[in-house]
């Protein structure tokens, strides 16, 4: 018994057939990739099992006015995507919200195995009476209008928002009052210290059009699921030697897109720049200086000032979106010409033997727990407790050390050169 009937619902329509349990393992993994119609649905699919031409896995489906609640052959799975929920009575699999599926290539399953990790909104259930008892409601939340409707938070947080907040910050005016006898590095520690507070608190604070979230709240809410998404996208690359499928620019999962790590920093340095920058803009005249700022924001989207190694914060961006890595080429694994790694992994990919990732990681942000990826005040001291407690005992083994190699006594030497603080 390997076949199930399979229920798919959007907004619009309700596909029903019979399918291989498989398949319908397939489709519960292609979730991951946020589709909202059957048609995202089965574009999705291709993440997981190769297009063989023009052959649909749902050609055979057909459309009904309700779903067919009558299990087939291994049992029934319902797949509801305006409401978010999967039902699954059967005896082929019980597909969860995490897990993973072998990958197909169009003929055959292989043995390369691809994880997913679905939003943390779908709901499992493990019958056709709890779907139907709780699909009406959920599905109503999801509407417009409703309690968990989509929407466009970067029209907020790259939008007149942000830059009336910073010309409202009157950064220009801080410049300008500044002591001279203070001296230029004084005053620019002291601009850099507001200019923090003032990054930060565009983060932290509440907003009605941000549904009474914080900047942050949105930027983190969905990081790791991205991450995730991204990394199982790496891996699908490695293993099978080509590009994975990416979400194409109209769909729900690129309009309505989480925050990854990637545009997390991007973002973080966004803003910064655009609060350096508004030092240098008269807000005396409100209008005026948010329109500079906003010119000051599309060029560096656009070109990023090489912060990047050369690649346009602008694309990050998209890439991300559509979930797509950002592969190196061999010239850009290169760093050092001097260093026997750099010249081996730009030697390998030169054959082909496997892409390399570039990745951001925010090292390079402010320390305190606005700007951190942490979701709680909690977690974030919890972080810094272990991070303290690490240089502790790492001072003190290498004090330790120090004195024993001063008495003249053999040690295995370390696999570095001098402690890193």
């Amino acid at each position: 018994m390997s076949e199930v009937k399979l229920n798919l619902i959007d907004a619009q329509h309700i596909l029903t057939g019979t399918i291989h349990g498989s398949v319908a393992d397939s489709c519960v993994a292609a979730l991951s990739a946020e589709p909202e119609t059957t048609a995202e649905l089965e574009a999705a699919l291709a993440r997981y099992i190769r297009p063989h031409g023009e052959h649909s896995q749902l050609a055979s489906f057909r459309c009904y006015s309700e779903i067919d609640s009558e299990p087939w052959d291994a049992g029934l799975v319902i797949i509801d995507l305006a409401a978010r929920i999967v039902a699954v009575e059967s005896t082929y699999s019980l597909p969860q919200a995490e897990g993973e599926v072998s990958y197909h290539d169009g003929t055959k399953a292989t043995d390369v195995s691809i994880p997913y990790r679905l939003p943390a909104d779908w709901l499992f259930v493990n019958s056709a009476e709890s779907y139907l008892w709780s699909c009406e409601k959920r599905a109503r939340r999801r509407q417009p209008g409703g309690e968990n409707a989509a929407f466009d938070a970067r029209a907020v947080l790259y939008g007149p928002a942000l830059l009336q907040f910073i010309v409202k910050a009157g950064l220009d005016q801080l410049e300008k009052s500044s002591e001279l006898s203070e001296g230029d590095e004084a005053r620019q520690r002291a601009l850099a210290e507001k200019i923090t507070s003032i990054h930060a608190n565009w983060l932290m604070a509440p907003r009605e059009d941000l549904r009474g979230r914080s900047p942050r709240d949105v930027l983190l809410e969905k990081q790791e699921l991205i991450d995730f998404d991204l990394h199982t996208r790496c891996l699908q690359w490695t293993f099978l030697g080509e590009g994975p499928p990416c979400l194409a620019p109209d769909s729900f999962a690129y309009r309505f897109a989480g925050f990854g790590t990637h545009e997390w920093v991007v973002y973080y340095d966004l803003v910064r720049h655009l609060l350096w920058r508004a030092t240098e803009v008269d807000s005396s005249d409100f209008g005026t200086a948010v329109s500079q700022l906003h010119q000051i924001k599309g060029v560096w989207l656009e070109t990023g000032d090489d912060e990047y190694e050369g690649k346009v914060p602008a694309i990050i961006i998209d890439n991300e979106r559509r979930r797509l890595p950002q592969a190196m080429s061999a010239a850009e694994i290169m760093i050092d010409e001097d260093c026997d790694l750099c010249r081996m992994s730009a030697m390998e990919a030169e054959m082909g033997f496997g892409p390399t990732f570039w990745h951001l990681d925010g090292c390079n942000m402010d320390e305190g727990f606005a700007f951190s990826s942490c979701r709680t005040l909690e977690e974030w001291e919890a972080e810094n407790r272990e991070r303290e407690e690490f240089d502790r005992k790492f001072k003190l083994e290498w004090e330790e050390r120090r004195q024993r190699v001063a008495r003249g006594e053999m040690i295995e030497e370390p696999s570095f050169s001098d402690p890193p603080f």
